[in-house]
C-alpha cells in the first residue's frame, strides 16, 4: 500500500469516526426528554388514528393524514412499548438522529472537513432537531430521499448498480411518509438537468461545440460504461445496468405496496384467503390515485403566494440562520472554484434543490406551517457545510501564518455559531408558548395542560362512569361548533371532532370514558349530574364555574394564541385519586 493510500485511509477512518460522533449528538438532542412537549393538534390526531388502527387491525390510506408510514411503524412499536408520546415520536427522532450517518454515501464528492460540517448541521441545526422531536412526516421523507439519492450516486460512483436496490427501499419508505416524495423527484430531475446545462454551457463558452459533446462524446461515455460493465461486452453491459435498474424499482414498489397496501387485506392476501391483485391495486394503483385526487386535484394549494412565503422565510431565518449564512458562502466559493478548482457537481445539485424549495414549498403546501422549512434545510445544508468547512480551514491556515486578524475572524465566527445554535436549541427544545412561534406552529397546546391531562387520567382510571364532559359550543361571533360530537363511537360522524384535538389521542390511550353535551344545552341541565372533569372553552368559563361547585379550575392556552381551554376537576375526586396513588 502508497503512503498515499494508507493517508487517505486514515483520513476517511477519522472521518467515519466524526461522523459516528454527530449521530451519538443527534440521537442525544432527539431523545433527551423527547416525551417532554405535549402533543401538537396535528400529533393528536394522527396518534388517535394509529391507536384505531392498532385496537382493531384495520386501516386503509388516508390522504389526509399523509402516508402510512408513521401508522404502519408506530402499530408495530406499539405492540412491544406502550402507547405514550416519547414512543409515538420516537421513530421520528431515530431517523433524525441517523441522519448524519448519510453523508459517508458522498465521500467522493465533499472533503473530510465538508462532511463532518454536513453531519453536524444535520445533528444539530435547530429546525431539525425541532422536528425529529416531533410525530411528523417531513424530516422523514426529507431524510429518506436523501439517503436514497446518497445510494444512487454511489451507484453512479462505484459502478455497482446493488446500491440501486437501498436506493429504491429508502425512496418507497420516503414516499410512505408523506405525498411531497413526487416533489423530491422533480427537484432531483430538475436539479441534475440545471447541473447538466451549467456544465455544458461552461465547456461551449470555452470553444468546445454542443453537437459534439451531446451527440458523440456523451454517447461514446455511456457505450464505454456498459462495456466495462460488461467485461467488454456492449450487450451484456446494457443488460446488467437494466437488471440493476430493474431492482431498484421491484424493491421501490414491494415497499411501496407494503406501507400502502389496506390492513387487514394485506395479511389476507399472503395468507391466501384473498385476491391478490385487488390489494396490489389497492396499494398502487388506488393509492397513486387517492393522492393526486387529494394534494394535486384539490383545494389544497388554493391559497395566496406571497404571505406563506413570507412565513416560510421568517421561520427559515430563525431556525436556521447559520446555515443561512455558511450556505451564501459555501455557494460562493464553490461557484468560483475557491475550494476543488472548479464548480462541484453535488453542491450545484443541492444548491439548486434548496432554492427552488424555498420559493415552492410556499406554493405546494396547504397551511402555513414552519416544518415545511425541513425541506430547504436538507439540501441547503451542504453548501452550508462547504462554507463552515472553508471557514474552518481558513482558520488554521491563519494560525499556521500566525495571522492574527485571520485566526480571531475565523474564530469569531465559528464560536459565535456554535453559540448561536446552541442557544436556539435550547430556547426551542420542548417550547410551546407563543415566544417561538416563528419556528412553531399555531396549533400547539402549552405543556401545563399535559399535566392537568394527567390529573384527569388519574381521576378517571378511579371513576366507575363517564369521567369527562367536553362542554359544547360556539365561538364569540361564529356559528361553528366546538366540542360537541353527536355520536362518541363516531368521532368523524361529527361535527366537531377535530376540535378537541389533541385531547382525543391521550383520552383514548388512557381509556378515559367522555361525553359531550350540544352548543344549545341548558348549562344548568348538563352541569346537573356532571363527571368528575369538565373541559370547556374560556368563554365559557364563567357561567360553568357557578354551576361547578366543588370543581378546581384550570386555564390553558389550547393553541398558541386565541384560543384557551379550561379543565375544571372535582376536588373530592381528584383527592381521592391522589391519595389511591400515594
Amino acid at each position: 500500500m502508497s503512503t498515499d493510500s494508507g493517508t487517505e485511509t486514515v483520513t476517511r477512518s477519522r472521518a467515519l469516526l466524526a461522523l459516528s460522533g454527530a449521530v451519538v449528538v443527534a440521537l442525544l438532542v432527539r431523545l433527551v426528554d423527547l416525551g417532554g412537549r405535549i402533543f401538537h393538534w396535528d400529533e393528536g390526531r394522527v396518534g388517535y388514528w394509529i391507536l384505531r388502527y392498532h385496537e382493531t387491525g384495520e386501516f386503509s390510506y388516508r390522504p389526509i393524514i399523509h402516508g402510512p408510514f408513521l401508522p404502519v411503524v408506530n402499530d408495530y412499536l406499539f405492540a412491544v412499548l406502550p402507547a405514550t408520546d416519547f414512543t409515538a415520536r420516537l421513530p421520528v427522532a431515530l431517523v433524525g438522529g441517523l441522519l448524519p450517518l448519510s453523508v459517508w454515501l458522498f465521500r467522493e464528492h465533499l472533503r473530510r472537513d465538508e462532511m463532518v460540517a454536513l453531519a453536524l448541521f444535520f445533528a444539530a441545526n435547530p429546525i431539525l432537531v425541532y422536528y425529529s422531536r416531533f410525530m411528523r412526516n417531513d424530516v422523514l421523507v426529507a431524510a429518506f430521499s436523501f439517503v436514497a439519492l446518497g445510494f444512487v450516486v454511489r451507484a453512479y460512483d462505484t459502478g455497482r448498480l446493488a446500491y440501486l436496490i437501498p436506493a429504491g427501499v429508502s425512496f418507497a419508505t420516503g414516499s410512505a411518509a408523506k405525498e411531497n416524495y413526487v416533489v423530491y423527484l422533480a427537484c432531483f430531475l430538475g436539479a441534475a438537468f440545471l447541473v447538466f446545462d451549467h456544465r455544458l454551457l461552461a465547456r461551449t463558452s470555452a470553444g468546445e461545440s454542443a453537437r459534439d459533446i451531446l451527440f458523440s462524446e456523451l454517447p461514446a461515455s455511456i457505450r464505454d460504461r456498459l462495456r466495462a460493465r460488461g467485461a467488454g461486452s456492449l450487450g451484456y453491459g446494457g443488460v446488467r445496468y437494466a437488471v440493476g435498474v430493474l431492482g431498484g424499482l421491484l424493491a421501490f414498489l414491494a415497499v411501496f405496496v407494503f406501507f400502502y397496501a389496506p390492513r387487514p387485506d394485506l395479511w389476507n392476501a399472503l395468507g391466501g384467503s384473498t385476491a391478490v391483485l385487488p390489494v396490489l391495486r389497492a396499494g398502487t394503483v388506488g393509492a397513486v390515485s387517492e393522492m393526486f385526487g387529494s394534494w394535486l386535484g384539490g383545494s389544497h394549494q388554493s391559497h395566496e403566494y406571497l404571505p406563506y412565503l413570507k412565513d416560510f422565510l421568517e421561520t427559515f431565518v430563525y431556525g436556521a440562520p447559520v446555515l443561512i449564512v455558511f450556505a451564501l458562502v459555501g455557494i460562493v466559493v464553490d461557484r468560483y472554484g475557491v475550494v476543488a478548482g472548479r464548480v462541484r457537481w453535488l453542491v450545484a445539485f443541492a444548491t439548486y434543490w434548496g432554492v427552488v424549495s424555498i420559493f415552492g414549498y410556499p406554493l405546494a403546501t396547504d397551511i402555513q406551517a414552519p416544518w415545511v422549512v425541513v425541506h430547504a434545510i436538507v439540501p441547503l445544508a451542504v453548501p452550508a457545510a462547504v462554507g463552515a468547512a472553508f471557514v474552518f480551514r481558513s482558520g488554521v491556515q491563519a494560525l499556521d501564518a500566525k495571522d492574527t486578524v485571520g485566526v480571531g475572524l475565523a474564530v469569531l465566527v465559528l464560536v459565535a455559531s456554535v453559540g448561536g445554535v446552541a442557544a436556539a436549541n435550547v430556547d426551542y427544545w420542548n417550547a410551546s408558548t407563543d415566544e417561538d412561534k416563528e419556528v412553531l406552529q399555531w396549533a400547539q397546546p402549552e405543556n401545563d395542560l399535559k399535566a392537568t391531562l394527567d390529573d384527569v387520567e388519574r381521576v378517571s382510571a378511579a371513576n366507575p362512569g363517564t369521567d369527562v364532559l367536553l362542554y359544547g359550543t360556539h365561538p364569540p361571533d361564529s356559528d361553528e361548533t366546538h366540542f360537541y360530537v353527536s355520536n362518541e363511537s363516531n368521532p368523524l360522524g361529527g361535527p366537531s371532532w377535530h376540535s378537541r384535538l389533541p385531547l382525543p389521542w391521550y383520552f383514548e390511550g388512557s381509556g378515559v370514558e367522555r361525553t359531550s353535551s350540544a352548543p344549545d344545552a341548558n348549562v344548568s341541565e348538563v352541569t346537573a349530574d356532571a363527571p368528575p372533569v369538565v373541559i370547556a372553552y374560556e368563554w365559557d368559563r364563567t357561567e360553568l364555574e357557578s354551576e361547578l361547585d366543588g370543581y378546581v379550575a384550570r386555564q390553558h392556552a389550547f393553541k398558541l394564541w386565541s384560543e384557551d381551554v379550561v379543565v375544571f376537576i372535582d376536588e373530592d375526586a381528584l383527592a381521592a385519586a391522589n391519595e389511591t396513588r400515594g
